[in-house]
């Protein structure tokens, strides 16, 4: 169910960090811990890998893509099209300061968290919190902290992608990864109840998901 051919026509670099992407990462796993209908944000979108798996995954799902980088909005914007769901799924830049707001059954952080300022990852957090519907879901995928070894060596790579190669376009932040349990205590003050789901079986980075959920009574 490999979205990767939806990218055979673009470039070279292109479909080598979306292969990277795809095979070092659980983002089947995460889209699949998105409610199956309704509509999904999924911020800091990246290429669009995970919004356009999960409209592959449901076709009663509308999916909104926002990133900072307007070469991978046209690259996510050109992938659709190619799997024929551009009725569904769209792609927009927005800036780096801004956050989500509206009305979500589903929002994603993909791996988003650590380009933001210590500072600003609270906030996010917060915001997209708040632009749950009534029963919404707020997926944050991290790095767990555990074992520690695979946490300091996912940290290393990630400060060489951002800093170095510059392969990732930091937000506010510079790459630092943040610590799961503070994302969860951000996501239950908001007001969601918070499960952990591991995701890291299998590879050399010990993934996580933090699942908050928004109370089916809650004003929005």
């Amino acid at each position: 169910m490999s979205p990767l051919r939806l990218y055979r026509g673009q470039g070279a670099g292109t479909r080598l960090r979306t292969a990277l992407r795809w095979r070092t990462a659980p983002l089947d796993r995460v889209a699949g811990l998105l409610p199956a209908t309704g509509t999904v944000l999924d911020w800091g979108c990246g290429h669009g890998l995970v919004a356009l798996q999960a409209a592959r995954r449901s076709p009663e799902v509308q999916v909104v893509g926002c990133e900072i980088d307007g070469a991978k909005v046209r690259s996510a914007t050109a992938a659709a099209a190619a799997a024929g769901l551009s009725d569904r799924v769209a792609f927009e830049v927005v800036d780096a300061a801004a956050r989500p707001s509206g009305s979500w059954d589903g929002i994603v952080l993909c791996d988003v968290l650590y380009l933001q300022a210590p500072g600003d990852r609270s906030d996010l957090v917060a915001a997209a919190a708040a632009a749950l519907a009534p029963g919404g879901v707020l997926v944050c995928k991290e790095v767990d902290r555990t074992p520690r070894w695979k946490w300091v060596l996912c940290s290393f790579q990630e400060q060489i992608s951002v800093r170095i190669l510059r392969i990732t376009r930091p937000g506010t932040g510079l790459g630092e990864l943040p610590d799961p349990a503070e994302v969860a205590a951000w996501m239950g003050a908001a007001g969601l109840a918070v499960e952990r789901v591991p995701l890291g079986w299998g590879s050399h980075v010990p993934h996580v998901a933090l699942l908050g959920r928004r109370s089916a009574t809650a004003v929005p």
